[in-house]
């Protein structure tokens, strides 16, 4: 018998497809299988299959055992005990034996399908013990649907040979036991001490600490020296006190309102949202550090942040070996499951410019949001369902298996370490108390909260079964709880006895070197210059082509031109200063990281950092090339994200302040899709958390006729979170100043986040452009006064910033109006007043000064600018803009033409001509529209 086409029933064809490919490569069937079809070749080489048209009965069944095993590892995850406060919602079909052909009369015979699960012949009732013990007790997995047969086989070897139950010795039971003990017994002492305050329990997950423990542990043992680890605010209390080591007492006096200080100059942060960072010792001497990202009430947003500086910190710290660090994700499991952010992030995992080498993905599943329930809150089966994005396993534990739990997060641990992929612990447990401890929860959840009253914690739990089995004696985890709560209570005497936590910010790693800047260090820019020779030398590497490969005609050209810039005209646009602000850098030593939509090229096609060849998908990056001892340039193309990379790297600069990481919107305006970073983090974090951070944003801004969307990056929206030097907001109008404000944000001993609102049409402008001299002496000028008029002769001063200058200068060039002068403010924040002032005192017979811009009253700089003034010489300033309007810009090419010549003419006090038309109508033609 050749093949095994005697088989009746609908398996028959699928079963011949599978031998088949087992006679081609054994390998490419799943394990089981080959062991089957060995069993299968085995007999019919013995003689006991002799030829016949009919398979035995006998073997029809073994197939359905195989079916069955199959069916286990497939879909066991449904019908677990992982729920120890709700009965399972029910599946269909079940795993009954009468759906895989089999009987109750089959119980007790021996089938050879065993072979598949790593055992000999057994019976059909030791192969479903066996099989519920794996995968239908108080974990359940979810992996068949990677589609890699080694991780397949890894997994189900490691699961199989351990029936996914515990083995562990009598100490690692009692560290969990004292691990448990800790989380329990903080959080009681917690609620007793500090009653009716917000602490947002971890009671109900308690298992959770053990649980990080253990990871940790079990990372040092393969290789891990650091894990970064972010979450939300529910039991962040717990994880700084009983896992980041942060002291009890400093904990106590936040809570007794001790870290308040009128000396210090922050505004601080409520206690369940700040981060720490430690170092520890595990069992067996390995030192680990440990890092918790501070997180805002915005739950997943410290996703994309912790990725950041996780792989910064692989970067910078362990030369791209992304098995020395590991970042923790800590969900909520209606937050995973609701938020986009998540899924953002995750598709991060296996892109060049943003993989860690893989996420332990921890969620505490209180089965609840809010008030919530977990029906009304997601239509997946399960909030992990996501990880089905990255082909990520998924581990259901039951948390009040506290072993089962340690068991599933080592597993996860080596399955990280093994394969550097996501891997998901879904913690089913619940939530002792509401929303917070104030919070009344029996109001929408009656039911539930009748049965969590009656529920034990799993500490008294995992007692209970210690002293069952004999491995505890009865009073010793009541003395443990004992000594723990006396120790509390001793922390919280001493911190009652404090004044104030309140010191002076020290920063440490990375950032030894940095400070604290103070307003006078904003009052001059530091010197930015590069040499000529060096610059004009770089100018040359990066803009001279290889001969030996071959280009597109037109980067050929363009090449051609910047070639010229450097070694003919010495006269630079925009995007050639770029290039040479990040190529100077470079050359010094300082490496440099862009990501964003289309960045390689550039969404107006004006960057072209990498080529790609014209007779292949080969690349070339000319900044990579500048020479042998340069530092590294990093540019990426992003997925199509804004909340989840702007986050990225805004964490990965928040890690290292020794790169100029850079962020670019493909429109300015599409950054408010990450609004929650830049609120919660970019403006803010310095004044909650002490946090400095050197980000750059280019948000491509300015009014073209491209409609709502594409013509505003919303500046009033930067301006109006601007306070105590927290950023620096900058509308350039020169390639010049654009080079220094780039390189600036070096040339300092602190960090401030940049936000540069780059051009769109100023990218081809003819009049922007830069002198040699302009890079070669000199520094980024807040303002720049008008070179071209006589002061004298001024009657009127307009300040502005950005594009509109050009629109301006053509109209004053054309009308022949040296009676007015344009005054250009390059940084609106920090607002440089007192070099506005002193501009505007050598125009000694000025009537007066005048806000011009092109956005509507009620945005742009203006209503910061009206509040900022209103206290100086500038008090009675004027703005000549667009009217009010909820709308950025209008949609309609005509309307915005007559918009833009209304605001130049009233700038200059004439009529609106159709020359001026013409003249504020040239942006429009200039810039190449893609949307």
């Amino acid at each position: 018998m050749d093949n095994l086409s005697y088989l009746n029933g609908a398996n028959a064809e699928y079963i011949e497809s599978l031998y088949q490919s087992y006679k081609e490569d054994p390998n490419s069937v799943e394990f089981g299988w080959q062991k089957f079809f060995e069993g299968f070749d085995f007999g019919r080489g013995s003689g006991a299959g002799n030829a016949t048209n009919e398979a035995p009965e006998h073997f029809l069944k073994e197939i359905n055992v195989l079916s069955l095993i199959n069916g286990y590892r497939q879909r066991g995850h449904l019908f677990t005990k992982t729920n120890p406060v709700r009965e399972r919602r029910k599946h269909l079909p079940t795993l009954a034996i009468e759906n895989f052909g089999l009987a109750q009369t089959d119980l007790q015979v021996v089938f050879n399908s065993s072979v598949a699960l790593g055992i000999g012949p057994a019976k059909l009732s030791d192969i479903i013990a066996f099989l519920e013990q794996t995968y239908c007790g108080t974990i359940g997995v979810e992996y068949k649907y990677v589609r890699t047969p080694e991780i397949l086989n890894w997994l189900e070897t490691k699961m199989e040979t351990e029936r996914n139950t515990p083995q562990l010795s009598i100490d690692e039971k009692k560290r969990i036991l004292s691990k448990l003990n800790e989380a329990v017994s903080f959080e009681n002492f917690l609620g007793t001490k500090f009653l009716g305050q917000k602490r947002f329990s971890l009671e109900g997950a308690e298992a959770v600490i053990p649980a990080l423990d253990s990871v940790i542990e079990k990372g040092a043992e393969l290789g891990i020296e650091e894990f970064v680890i972010g979450m939300a605010h529910r039991g962040r209390l717990n994880v700084l006190a009983n896992i980041m080591q942060k002291t009890y007492k400093d904990i106590f006096a936040e809570f007794e309102g001790k870290g308040y200080s009128a000396d210090s100059p922050f505004g601080g942060d409520v206690k369940y949202h700040l981060g720490y960072s430690t170092d520890v010792t595990t069992n067996a001497g390995r030192s680990v550090h440990l890092s918790l990202c501070p997180n805002p009430s915005h739950l997943e947003t410290v996703n994309g942040v912790v990725e950041g500086m996780s792989r910064s910190k692989i970067d910078f710290k362990y030369g791209g070996d992304n098995s020395r660090l590991a970042p923790i994700l800590i969900h909520g499991d209606a937050s995973v499951a609701g938020q986009g952010i998540v899924y953002e992030v995750i598709q991060m995992a296996s892109l060049e410019g943003y993989k860690t080498g893989g996420t332990i993905h921890l969620v505490i599943n209180n089965q609840i949001g809010f008030t919530t329930n977990y029906k009304d809150a997601r239509s997946s089966t399960y909030c992990t369902d996501i990880a089905k994005v990255t082909l990520s396993p998924v581990f259901h534990v039951n948390g009040d298996d506290v072993e089962a739990l340690v068991y599933a997060i080592n597993l996860a641990m080596e399955y990280r370490q093994k394969y550097r992929n996501d891997v998901f612990i879904d913690i089913l447990c619940y939530r002792r108390f509401g929303h917070n401890e104030a919070d009344e929860p029996k109001f929408t959840q009656p039911l539930l909260y009748k049965a969590i009253e009656k529920h034990a914690n799993p500490r008294d739990i995992y007692i209970e079964k210690l002293t069952k089995t004999g491995e505890l004696e009865a009073g010793l985890a009541k003395e443990m709880e004992k000594q723990f709560k006396g120790l509390l209570q001793d922390r919280l005497n001493e911190a009652k006895e404090l004044t104030s936590t309140y010191s002076d910010v020290k920063f440490g790693g990375a950032w030894a070197d940095m400070r604290l800047a103070t307003a006078k260090d904003f009052d001059v820019s530091p010197d930015t210059s590069v040499k000529k020779t060096t610059l004009l030398e770089i100018a040359k590497r990066i803009s001279t082509l290889p001969k030996d490969k071959t280009f597109f005609k037109k980067i050929q050209k363009l090449f051609d031109e910047r070639n010229k810039m450097a070694t003919t005209t010495h006269i630079f646009d925009w995007a050639m200063a770029e290039q040479l602000a990040y190529g100077t850098l470079l050359a010094e030593g300082k490496r440099v990281r862009l990501s964003g939509q289309d960045v390689k090229r550039g969404t107006f096609s004006h960057r072209h950092a990498v080529l790609t060849l014209e007779d292949s998908e080969e690349e070339y990056t000319p900044l990579a090339n500048i020479s042998d001892q340069q530092a590294q340039f990093d540019i990426y193309n992003s997925h199509l994200s804004e909340y989840g990379v702007l986050g990225f790297e805004y964490g990965y600069a928040m890690a290292n302040p020794n790169a100029l990481t850079i962020w670019e919107a493909q429109f300015g305006d599409f950054f408010n899709g990450a609004q929650i970073v830049v609120d919660q983090y970019l403006a803010s974090a310095e004044t909650k958390w002490q946090r400095e951070n050197g980000l750059v944003l280019l948000l491509p801004h300015g009014y073209e006729g491209q409609g709502p969307e594409h013509s505003s990056a919303r500046i009033e929206r930067f301006m109006e979170l601007c306070a105590d030097y927290n950023m620096q907001i900058t509308n350039c109008t020169t390639p010049a100043n654009f080079f220094h404000a780039l390189r600036r944000q070096f040339k300092r001993d602190f960090r401030k986040p940049l936000v540069v609102f780059s051009p769109k049409s100023l990218l081809r402008h003819p009049l922007c452009v830069s002198p040699l001299a302009d890079f070669t002496d000199g520094k980024f000028k807040e303002v720049i006064d008008d070179a071209t008029v006589k002061p004298a002769n001024v009657k009127r001063v307009v300040f502005c910033s950005g594009k509109i200058y050009y629109d301006l200068l053509e109209t004053q060039k054309a009308n022949d109006k040296g009676d007015v002068a344009l005054v250009r403010v390059e940084q609106l924040y920090p607002t440089p007043v007192a070099q506005m002032e002193a501009v505007y005192k050598r125009y000694k017979n000025a009537i007066d000064a005048v806000w011009v811009q092109e956005e509507p009253e009620n945005m742009g700089a203006w209503p910061y600018l009206l509040r900022r003034l209103r206290k100086t010489s500038f008090s009675q300033m004027e703005v000549i803009s667009r009217k009010e309007s909820s709308s950025t810009a209008t949609g309609y090419a005509k309307q915005h033409a007559n918009q833009q010549a209304y605001i130049v003419a009233t700038a200059f006090d004439i009529p609106v001509t159709e020359k001026i038309k013409e003249v504020v109508a040239k942006a429009t033609k200039k810039l190449v529209n893609i949307d």
